[in-house]
């Protein structure tokens, strides 16, 4: 048997969303109906990979130009408008169920994203969006080198692997030595 939580918000916004499907626009202002356009936000995807953050946008049936992209303050700001056709005097909706108006989008940027190089690309009613990351935020390998200035992870027959192994005798002969001191009760 599976537990369903009860979120008692989204069943008000489903009953505010079927009222507002049942009644349209009756009853609205010109002000409430700025504000039903400015809250439609296209869906995003945010993906990092190991040398990029990329952000996918679906915004169909848009061109390039009607998007804006703007980054300020560590921010990302994705902005656009998708117009509603013009009524015909010969067509009658049924039914619209596409979100028209401007949207805005923001995000905050990472402080690893080199914001000098942010490329952006539309494609196919894709906005992708490669955020890089800069050199000193990605990840590298560290060398270890010993007192000879060898790697440590090599056994170049300079004597390094010699050295180590005296070193354990070192250290087991004195872990004994300390053991043998100390008086059992």
């Amino acid at each position: 048997m599976n537990l369903t939580r009860f979120d008692p918000y989204r069943e008000m916004q489903t009953f505010q969303d079927r009222l507002n499907r049942a009644f349209g626009n009756f009853g609205r202002g010109e002000r409430d109906e700025e504000m039903s356009l400015s809250a439609w936000v296209p869906p995003v995807d945010i993906a990092e990979e190991k040398d990029r953050i990329v952000i996918t946008a679906e915004l169909p049936g848009f061109q390039d130009s009607d998007i804006s992209i703007q980054t300020e303050n560590g921010m990302l700001t994705i902005s656009g408008e998708r117009k509603f056709e013009k009524e015909n005097a010969e067509r009658n909706y049924h039914r619209v169920e596409r979100a028209y108006g401007q949207f805005v989008r923001t995000f905050s940027l990472p402080n690893n994203v080199d914001r000098e190089n942010i490329r952006a690309k539309f494609q196919n009613g894709l906005l992708q969006i490669e955020l890089p990351k800069r050199e000193d935020a990605k990840p590298r390998q560290i060398r270890v080198t010993g007192e000879s200035g060898a790697s440590s992870g090599s056994e170049s027959g300079t004597g390094s692997g010699r050295q180590k192994e005296a070193i354990d005798v070192q250290s087991r002969e004195s872990s004994r030595r300390e053991r043998e001191a100390i008086p059992t009760r």
